[in-house]
């Protein structure tokens, strides 16, 4: 489950394939406790049916301008005063160019012009979604570089096969990634200009060609952490070891399956950095040396000589003008004193503690955060949560 948002979206269907995506986009935010209501074009009606979106949001949904269920007989008014933001996905090169010239024969072209108030501005986002040939249109580019000087915020388009057969730019953003954009939009930017970077996931140590040492780590904590600083505003660089998660929308994604890969791609980064995150279960031992071919099993016991890894996180803290540092401390006992000593013992300002096993895994995190100033347990929230309440912890550290 999402934390309640009690954020309230306009989603404004225009006519293109892509409208068939909207409805997990809908079901996607109400899941995420956003209050959606839809807004249709006529065009759109001929790829999906209001009865779709209106069964999905569990709200009628609008399409007329004359629609005499507002009591005020003005739709485009009411509907945006209502609104924390507008998102139009798909939004086609058609709509898009009325955007430009305030064009206003239909209702979301006119709730758009007429979006917000004086005493509550409503955001505009708009997801292109065309074929290959209209967006690289040099009509559509100009319109495009219009409305991000009008301030509106475009989302995408991405790059792959389209319906028409054509392959490129022109795309709409899957559901998960416009989901998790929204969601962003409504965050504080409390990280604006700051550079963030996170190491998560697991690491893979190998003995020979197929066999590895390591760990049950998701990357779940890592990812979550890394999402919600880009929401937050800053410019974020995930460090990721092994893990099956898809990497989040906006970040910077180095794949780094080794403690020793990690470490390189760590310290060639991390002077550009103001705050350094490490999350990722980085391996303590490694074989003392790999086969170059894959051990044949036998009768006979096998032992392994492991050698001490690098500790990643005590020496990004030791650097001259080393960035914030955060560590992460899973344990199984004693875990206020031993995560307390953890950071002691790296010279970190903060470390975050959690029990494996309520951490390892799973979608909920109990976290406790440990500073100068004594422990602050955090409430057993989802990843997400417990995510936004550690970046907001080190803002006010900061």
């Amino acid at each position: 489950m999402h934390p309640k948002q009690n954020k309230h979206l306009v989603l404004g269907i225009t006519g293109g394939i892509a409208a068939y995506k909207a409805a997990e986009l809908v079901r996607l935010l109400v899941k995420a406790n956003v209050d959606v209501q839809v807004v249709m074009t006529s065009a759109a009606c001929q790829f999906i049916t209001p009865v779709t979106m209106q069964a999905l949001s569990g709200k009628p949904v609008f399409i007329d301008m004359w629609d005499s269920s507002i009591s005020n007989g003005m739709p485009h008014i009411e509907l945006s005063r209502q609104a924390d933001a507008i998102l139009v996905a798909p939004a086609s090169a058609d709509f898009i160019a009325k955007l430009v010239h305030g064009h206003a024969d239909d209702l979301l072209s006119t709730l758009c012009l007429a979006r917000g108030s004086d005493t509550k501005p409503c955001p505009l986002l708009v997801a292109p979604a065309m074929n290959k040939q209209m967006w690289e249109n040099p009509a559509t580019q100009r319109n495009m570089t219009q409305l991000k000087t009008d301030g509106i915020s475009v989302l995408g388009p991405d790059s792959g096969e389209q319906a028409c057969g054509e392959i490129g730019l022109g795309r709409m953003l899957e559901p998960e990634d416009l989901l998790a954009l929204v969601l962003a939009s409504f965050e504080t930017k409390i990280l604006l200009g700051k550079k963030v970077m996170v190491t998560a996931g697991a690491t893979l140590e190998m003995i020979d060609p197929v066999r590895a040492i390591t760990n049950l780590s998701s990357g779940k904590m890592g990812y979550a952490i890394a999402q919600a600083a880009v929401a937050m505003g800053a410019e974020v660089t995930l460090v990721s070891g092994a893990t099956a998660l898809k990497p989040p929308f906006g970040v910077t994604v180095i794949s780094a399956t080794s403690a020793e890969a990690m470490y390189q791609s760590v310290m060639q980064r991390v002077g550009e950095q103001d705050i350094f995150i490490g999350v990722a279960a980085v391996s303590d031992y490694r074989p003392d040396h790999i086969n170059p071919n894959k051990i044949k099993k036998s009768e006979s016991s096998l032992t392994l000589e492991l050698k001490p890894g690098k500790d990643i996180l005590a020496e990004v803290a030791s650097l001259p003008n080393a960035p914030f540092c955060v560590g992460f401390a899973a344990e199984t006992e004693n875990l206020l004193e031993f995560a307390e000593q953890k950071r002691i013992r790296k010279k970190l300002p903060l470390i975050a503690a959690n029990l494996v096993s309520d951490a390892m895994t799973g979608e909920d995190n109990s976290v406790t955060l440990l500073d100068k100033n004594g422990a602050h347990p955090l409430a057993r929230a989802p990843k997400k949560e417990v995510a936004k309440q550690l970046l907001q912890h080190i803002v006010k550290m900061l």
